[in-house]
């Protein structure tokens, strides 16, 4: 049996080592354009210049020798055949395949804003090679432009900002973080990011980019009628599912591939997993998708269930922050907050049930309420405190003396 995976993030080193575990004589090749593997969640660290390369490989020493796996890096696949059960390589080779696994990932998203998309020094911070573009662009670069401040947007800006930087972030919403924070968790991270030497520009948007003729664009214009001068843009502002390489392939994709329960696709043989599905963006269902992607391609059965992503955790300056679930207030909600001078808690219900939580500061036992949240527990038979719910209140001891699950019962 031949596997053959494409792509060397979370999803198919899991899915390679699920394989190997399941399958101890298959071959087992994984294609990717990467010369590391390498955690995008600490890409950051690498343009700060707290790690190298090899410091943000997640896999365990001789990975690909222990699992026997053939990496074929630096690699593109350019095209997909089902009906052939072959994929095609940007050096002409052709590779044959019996299953299939596409776990390539997602691209930057650079909106048609000017010519961002044409200036030689406008880039995105999905992987390695953008981060290495970006520390390389960023040694004679003075002033650094952040288009945009999620994860991704800060991540770029605490890495710049740590090599000295003049660094503007311009965003549309009222605050930074808007689709994880609130406005009160928000400004504690705004407020060490100026300390640190950034500046915020709200509720503003770029609207003009003109490239000068060294191909570069100086400076942009923002729907106010302000110039930021830049040496170096980062753009953050979403991703899509890298889907070149399926065009022409039958293969059905909306946001991302389609695929069931088992994450086939609606090709014979051919799976999906991780951020090319678009089921989730977050880190651990991606490695979770590509276990039970190699348990099916090896026939043993499994479905993905857990579709909940709605999970961040945020650490920029030592201030740490969970939000589980929603964190946007809606009519009909009973919103309860506990604060003093070292945590914000912040947790919503409706109808008995707890749907969000912001955690800032202490998140200590908080793995209850992804729990409560995933499973929408209603907690209004429990007579405490909402903050002071803990795992205890879901057992009692049984009549041989065992702790027993008592959810049903509440």
């Amino acid at each position: 049996m031949k596997y053959v995976i494409i792509g060397a993030g979370v999803a198919g080193i899991e899915a390679a080592k699920t394989i190997r575990q399941q399958d101890a004589s298959g071959d087992i090749v994984m294609i990717s354009q990467d010369t590391f593997v390498h955690s995008r969640c600490m890409l950051h660290k690498y343009i700060s210049g707290e790690r190298d390369e090899k410091g943000l490989d997640f896999t365990e020493r001789d990975f690909f020798d222990k699992y026997r796996v053939h990496w074929k890096k630096s690699t593109r696949v350019t095209n997909v055949f089902p009906d052939k059960k072959e994929i095609l390589l940007d050096n002409g080779q052709t590779i044959a395949y019996d299953k299939l696994l596409l776990a390539g990932g997602a691209d930057s998203f650079i909106p048609p804003v000017g010519q961002l998309r044409q200036a030689s020094n406008v880039y995105g911070l999905r992987n390695l090679p953008d981060a290495q573009a970006i520390v390389k662009e960023a040694q004679w670069a003075e002033n650094v432009l952040v288009i945009g401040s999620g994860l991704v947007g800060l991540d770029a800006a605490y890495g710049l900002l740590e090599r000295g930087k003049k660094l503007t972030v311009v965003e549309m919403a009222d605050r930074i973080l808007p689709m994880q924070l609130d406005a009160r968790a928000a400004m504690a991270y705004q407020e060490r990011f100026e300390k640190a030497g950034a500046r915020f520009v709200l509720q503003r948007k770029a609207s003009q980019a003109v490239c000068q003729p060294d191909g570069r664009i100086h400076q942009v214009i923002l729907d106010d009628g302000e110039a930021i001068p830049c040496d170096l843009i980062i753009v953050a502002a979403g991703v899509r599912s890298s889907l070149a390489c399926l065009e022409g392939s039958g293969i059905a994709c909306e946001r991302g591939v389609t695929v069931d329960a088992s994450l086939k696709t609606s090709a014979a043989d051919v799976y999906a997993a991780g951020d090319i599905t678009a089921l989730s963006g977050i880190w651990p269902n991606a490695a979770d998708q590509g276990r039970i992607a190699g348990k099916n391609m090896c026939g043993i059965a499994a479905a993905y269930t857990d579709t909940y992503a709605m999970k961040n955790t945020i650490n920029f300056f030592g201030l740490v922050t969970l939000c589980v679930g929603r964190v946007k207030e809606e009519e009909g909600d009973l919103v309860c907050i506990r604060e003093d001078q070292n945590q914000y808690k912040k947790i919503l219900l409706k109808d008995g049930r707890v749907e969000g939580i912001l955690f800032q500061g202490n998140i200590a036992n908080a793995g209850i309420w992804q729990y409560l949240i995933k499973n929408k527990i209603d907690v209004r038979g429990i007579k405490k405190e909402v903050f002071d719910i803990n795992y205890g209140d879901f057992y009692h001891v049984g009549d041989r003396g065992k702790y027993e699950w008592v959810i049903e019962s509440l």
